[in-house]
């Protein structure tokens, strides 16, 4: 579904320095990736580079086999801030728009929207605006949203991380039924070693310094019996060479 061939990303003119150099990746058809590492290391800039929204100095990103050139709705994005969606409209509303712009009818892109916010536990929430929504039911409305409009890939970038504790554990595990029961393609952003092993199928690794690149990966499918406490094991130890490398590289 996705293919980072060579992708080495930088900002401002071709002279400058890259961000991450290199950076080789496949994710499969409902596959959720998980892109761990430390602040610095590009995870982000990645990210956005899928997203059509910065093109990389060199390399290719690939969705679907089709060449990333710009933004579009085949690749959906839900962000940290709690402030996505649109403040005068209502939850329904605020899930079917993009549909309605994409093409879709008014009728059908509504009924669309309300499947998927039944999914999300929304049902009773429709008729609010986002002011009268906790912080975690504006993330469910966003990620609703997003997948109402079933993108070839879900990009995620650290979607919980403002949330307390007990509504982020909550969020992450039904995020994980859903996405599993869609068959969605996701990447996901995040810091946290026991988010990267409880949500992902893979997890990738970038390195801290400058450039960023990748460390390493694994597969949950690798470990034994799929472990979750060996996954994180793993991680704690891929990620303290990633920040060894960051300290090299000073």
């Amino acid at each position: 579904m996705l293919e980072i061939d060579g992708v080495t990303m930088a900002y401002g003119d071709a002279s400058a320095d890259p961000v991450l150099e290199d950076v080789n990746l496949s994710v499969g058809s409902g596959e959720r990736c998980m892109l761990l590492g430390p602040s610095g290391c590009g995870k982000s800039t990645l990210l956005r580079a899928v997203g059509g929204f910065h093109a990389p100095a060199r390399g290719e990103i690939r969705v679907g086999g089709d060449v990333v050139s710009r933004p579009g709705p085949d690749r959906a994005f839900v962000f940290q801030e709690f402030d996505q969606l649109f403040p005068w409209k209502r939850v329904l509303a605020n899930v079917a728009y993009p549909l309605v712009v994409n093409g879709g009818k008014k009728p059908q892109a509504r009924e669309k929207a309300l499947v998927h916010l039944e999914m999300m536990g929304l049902r009773d929430a429709v008729d609010k605006y986002p002011h009268q929504l906790s912080g975690g039911m504006k993330q469910r409305v966003a990620i609703a949203r997003a997948m109402a409009l079933e993108p070839r890939v879900l990009l995620m970038d650290e979607p919980f991380g403002a949330l307390d504790a007990q509504t982020r554990d909550r969020l992450q595990e039904q995020f994980r039924t859903v996405t599993t029961e869609l068959g969605t393609t996701v990447i996901f952003v995040t810091h946290s070693i026991h988010e990267a092993a409880l949500i992902g199928d893979s997890v990738v690794v970038l390195g801290g310094g400058r450039p960023g690149r990748v460390v390493g990966r694994i597969s949950r499918e690798h470990t034994p019996a799929g472990d979750r406490s060996a996954v994180e094991a793993r991680l704690k130890s891929m990620l303290a060479s990633a920040h060894t490398a960051k300290e090299d590289d000073r």
